[in-house]
């Protein structure tokens, strides 16, 4: 009995592979955002109308939600990579909530505002067309980047991890999209945008099986 299992571990140690350790959770979030954050802002220098969006953001409302909205990109992201790890509690899933409850409401205080202003307009659908599009031509591709980024660590529960990416990926779609949107948010806008983050995170979460291990996924099958 002796033989064979000398003979498997010389065999396991001739044929194995070298397996490069990844880094910390938080530095790979902060590489990723860094990389994002350079292509966005190369595509803002570019095309954006920067003096249109500095005299919008004297408006108090808009800096408090666009705070929501970046705190909420930010947190979900860094959520995302550590709960790819199996060894980190599923705790950090609640740290996206708080600046996504300031988010939802500081978007809603500003719809509320510009029904309560201009009347029957405020439930008009304005731009949410080119909103709505806008906020998935830019979510998508940096959900399938992120979820590349996300599967080297191979989850054991997929499924938390890719919602978290979900969701900030469309957050940070939202904070771009404030570059693009020169005009106040209606309620409609509103909606049609929740719809937009509903469908980002409902297609993270539909690619989820993509993040897991393999032979997880072969025990699934």
């Amino acid at each position: 009995m002796s033989e064979p299992l000398d003979e498997l571990i010389e065999k396991l140690a001739a044929d194995g592979r070298r397996v490069r350790r990844l880094a910390p959770p938080m530095t790979r979030a902060m590489l990723w955002l860094g990389a994002v954050l350079l292509v966005s802002a190369f595509a803002v220098w570019s095309f954006a109308d920067l003096p249109l969006f500095m005299s919008r953001i004297d408006d108090a409302k808009l800096r408090l939600e666009l705070a929501g909205t970046v705190l909420t990109g930010i947190a979900a992201i860094v959520a995302a990579f550590h709960l790819s790890l199996p060894d980190r509690p599923t705790t950090w899933a609640w740290l996206p909530v708080p600046p996504l409850v300031l988010w939802v409401a500081s978007s809603g205080y500003a719809c509320w505002q510009h029904w309560i202003r201009f009347g029957p307009e405020g439930w008009t659908l304005g731009e949410s067309a080119d909103c709505f599009r806008l906020l998935l031509g830019v979510s998508l591709p940096l959900g399938a980047a992120l979820l590349l980024v996300l599967s080297r660590a191979r989850p054991l529960n997929p499924t938390p991890v890719a919602i978290a990416g979900g969701l900030g990926v469309a957050a940070i779609a939202a904070v771009l999209l404030q570059f693009f949107h020169p005009f106040d948010v209606t309620f409609m806008d509103l909606g049609v945008h929740a719809v937009a983050v509903g469908l980002v995170i409902l297609a993270a979460r539909m690619s989820s099986g993509l993040l897991g291990r393999p032979e997880d996924q072969a025990s699934r099958g």
